[in-house]
């Protein structure tokens, strides 16, 4: 089990994000299925605890920091979940499986579709996945059309609190 607490909390306890199915590796079934890769291409399980108080929602993004693009790789995007809800089971990056709870919007990747995309490492050293949940202090007004830097940008204005894993990932 990974687990990552948050810089950001209130005065009880820490928000958290954490995950059953990842430890410090990204396991297969997070990997692409493509690209010379036969991983599941499946979203991660995830869930967090003691969010803030005030919070109206959450986000989930993925973000590859060392793809070779000079700007990193978004692999995930997913916003508007309801405050209500604090997980998202393996493979709820799936638009096809309907698995994200209703109002909860997945935004296009760096890959240009919508959806969670599979880690695919170039080779070298191993890349470090972000994984970030954001407490929200609203509901954002975008849509599935948004490009994950126009999200990253209301995010910084709504995030209330955030924590994060990181994950490595190598191509073998």
């Amino acid at each position: 089990m990974a687990t990552a607490i948050s810089n950001t909390s209130d005065s009880h306890q820490t928000f958290t994000l954490k995950s059953n199915t990842m430890g410090g590796q990204l396991p297969n079934q997070q990997y692409a299925n493509g690209m010379g890769f036969n991983g599941e291409n499946q979203s991660p399980q995830l869930y967090w605890e003691h969010a803030p108080e005030e919070t109206q929602g959450f986000a989930v993004t993925m973000y590859d920091l060392d793809a070779p693009t000079g700007s990193g790789f978004w692999h995930w995007v997913v916003f508007n979940i309801p405050s209500h809800v604090h997980e998202l089971v393996a493979g709820s990056g799936d638009p096809g499986k309907d698995l994200l709870p209703e109002g909860a919007i997945q935004s296009h990747t760096d890959a240009g579709t919508p959806g969670y995309i599979g880690a695919a490492p170039n080779a070298g050293p191993a890349h470090r996945y972000l994984i970030t949940v954001h407490a929200l202090s609203k509901t954002l007004a975008l849509d599935k059309n948004a490009t994950p830097a126009f999200v990253g940008f209301n995010l910084h204005f709504a995030t209330l609190a955030k924590a994060s894993l990181v994950v490595y990932a190598q191509q073998s």
